[in-house]
């Protein structure tokens, strides 16, 4: 599936275009180049070539970016009493 990101927009701010909560808990975004995935064939041929980045909440998306965004939000934002 694909969503469009303005462009200038941060990492944080293109998860959460997905889901609000992943912009919320965004510990950082797995970033391929669409040229790279097409040219090695697969995510592994991306990692084999060493071309597969991790982006931290400074990173400014480009044009053609594939993601995996890594983030973390707490139930109910507490902590769960016992």
């Amino acid at each position: 599936r694909a969503w469009s990101v303005r462009r200038g927009s941060k990492a944080p701010e293109a998860a959460g275009e997905i889901h609000s909560d992943m912009q919320r808990g965004f510990i950082m975004a797995e970033t391929i180049a669409y040229a790279d995935l097409k040219e090695h064939g697969s995510v592994a041929g991306v990692k084999a070539a060493g071309k597969y980045k991790m982006n931290g909440r400074e990173y400014l998306v480009q044009d053609g970016d594939i993601f995996h965004f890594k983030f973390n939000v707490a139930a109910g934002g507490k902590a769960a009493k016992k």
